[in-house]
């Protein structure tokens, strides 16, 4: 099973929600306090079963209604996705994957693990 994991940060506080191998699935923004970090993993937790998918990379895509993952192709060529909230924020986004097919599984591996995923609140920053 996941698990969320917060972590200070000099800025304030961040999570990343693990795989139950310890791969790092998704990033938050930098929350101004651990409350409001928290308050962004409950809403991982909300939105991402619930979530469209709006496919940026094809061409001529049809836009999908909040909350959504949206997929695309970075700078570098990668593909990423960011899952946004009912209200349009940014809630959390990935890192880079060669593949399209690996990004899905990405977004897969949200709605899996999120929903029951243990919040654990590390101390020290990286």
């Amino acid at each position: 099973m996941g698990k969320f994991v917060v972590k200070p940060t000099a800025k304030g506080f961040r999570f990343n929600l693990k795989a139950g191998n310890g791969e790092i699935i998704a990033t938050s923004q930098i929350y101004a306090s651990l409350r409001t970090c928290k308050a962004g993993v409950e809403s991982v937790r909300r939105n991402a079963i619930k979530a469209n998918l709006e496919d940026q990379t094809v061409e001529d895509y049809a836009k999908a209604k909040h909350p959504k993952f949206e997929v695309y192709v970075d700078k570098a060529g990668e593909y990423r996705f960011r899952l946004k909230a009912s209200n349009g924020e940014n809630i959390c986004a990935s890192e880079g994957y060669k593949a399209k097919t690996s990004c899905l599984n990405g977004i897969e591996s949200v709605r899996k693990n999120a929903p029951e995923a243990d919040v654990v609140v590390e101390e020290k920053a990286d």
